[in-house]
C-alpha cells in the first residue's frame, strides 16, 4: 500500500507541475532545533520577531499536522525566461510574477483533495514559506540536494532558483534517502559577493545584514547609509547569481510567473513617477505589494540616495 500511495503522490506532482517530488519521514528536528535556538540567541533574524514564534512547531511536525508520519517536499522552478532592462532598479527574480504564495497554495489545496480522491481520507497540511515549518531541513532529508553556503537549498540538476512548498500527512509512505553530500566544496563566490557581507562562515546566514531584509522585511527607515545595496530595490539574488550551479537554471513553464511588463522595463525614473493607485493596480497580484508603495519609495530613494 505504501509503494502504490507513493506513486500516486508522485503522479500528482507531476500532474500540477511540480518539478520535483520528495518524502521524508515525519520527526523531530533535534539537530535543527540547536541551531536556529543558537541563530536567534544571536540575534541573526533582526526584527523578524515571528522568528521567534511557535519555535516547537518549527521542530516538530506532528505539531502542526496530528499524528504526522510523512513530509512532503515540492519544488516549483522561478527561473524567468527574461530579464530585466539593465536601466531598472533590481528586483528578485522570484517576484517578477504573480505573488507564489497564491499560486502555490491553490495548488497544495488540489494536491490534497487529488490525495483524498485516489487514495481515500487523509488528514494533512500544506504550507509555502508562510508557517513555522523548515523547508530546507526537509528538502535535505527527502534527497533532493544540499544546503549551500549561501543557505539555500541547491540541486545538482536545476540549482537554486525554485519555490519550495510542504506538505505534511498522516499517511505512511515510502522515504527517499536523503541528500548526505556538500557539492560546494571550496568555492566561495557567493560570500566574496554578498554586497553586505550577510553570508557567515558554516552556512550561517545574519538575515540582519541582508538586502532582502531591507527592502522587504524592515518596515521602519532605513538609516544605515554605509550600506550599498547595488540598485536593488526588493530583494537581492547575488548569492544565486553567482553560483555555478545555476548555469543549470532552465526558464519556468508556470504561466503565473510570466514578468509583468513594468518590472521588465520601468526606469528608475518612471518608478520614482508612479503614483500610488498606479502602484496598487499594477502590483496588486505581485509580491510587491508586500513591502507596500511606501515601501518601495523608501527603498527606491535609499538606492538613489548619494
Amino acid at each position: 500500500m505504501k509503494i502504490k500511495n507513493t506513486t500516486i503522490v508522485k503522479q500528482i506532482s507531476k500532474q500540477l507541475g511540480f518539478d520535483y517530488c520528495g518524502i521524508a519521514k515525519a520527526e523531530l528536528l533535534s539537530d535543527d532545533a540547536k541551531r536556529l535556538e543558537q541563530w536567534l540567541k544571536k540575534g541573526l533574524h533582526g526584527k523578524m520577531q515571528y522568528m521567534e514564534n511557535h519555535f516547537d512547531k518549527r521542530i516538530d511536525p506532528t505539531k502542526l499536522v496530528e499524528d504526522a508520519k510523512s513530509v512532503i517536499t515540492l519544488l516549483l522552478n522561478y527561473y524567468p525566461a527574461e530579464q530585466q532592462n539593465e536601466a531598472a532598479p533590481k528586483i528578485a527574480k522570484y517576484a517578477f510574477g504573480k505573488d507564489y504564495h497564491e499560486v502555490i497554495r491553490e495548488k497544495l489545496h488540489h494536491f490534497i483533495s487529488l490525495m483524498n480522491e485516489q487514495i481515500g481520507e487523509i488528514h494533512g497540511r500544506g504550507f509555502v514559506d508562510s508557517a513555522p515549518v523548515l523547508e530546507r531541513t526537509w528538502a535535505v532529508k527527502s534527497g533532493i540536494g544540499w544546503l549551500g553556503k549561501n543557505g539555500n537549498l541547491i540541486s545538482k540538476q536545476n540549482g537554486s532558483f525554485f519555490f519550495i512548498a510542504t506538505l505534511i500527512v498522516d499517511i505512511e509512505l515510502e522515504y527517499d534517502h536523503p541528500f548526505v553530500k556538500d557539492y560546494c566544496g571550496t568555492c566561495t563566490k557567493c560570500i566574496d559577493a554578498c554586497p553586505t557581507e550577510a553570508i557567515l562562515p558554516n552556512k550561517v546566514i545574519d538575515g540582519s545584514k541582508c538586502i532582502s531584509y531591507y527592502t522587504i522585511e524592515l518596515k521602519e527607515a532605513i538609516i544605515d547609509s554605509k550600506k550599498d545595496f547595488n540598485n536593488w530595490m526588493f530583494g537581492c539574488d547575488v548569492c544565486q547569481d553567482v553560483c555555478p550551479w545555476n548555469r543549470f537554471s532552465k526558464p519556468n513553464s508556470e504561466i503565473h510567473f510570466s514578468p509583468i511588463p513594468e518590472i521588465l522595463n520601468l526606469t528608475t525614473k518612471q518608478w520614482e513617477e508612479m503614483s500610488e493607485e498606479s502602484f496598487k493596480i499594477i502590483f496588486k497580484d505581485s509580491p510587491l505589494k508586500r513591502s507596500k508603495f511606501q515601501g518601495i519609495k523608501r527603498n527606491l530613494n535609499f538606492i538613489q540616495s548619494p
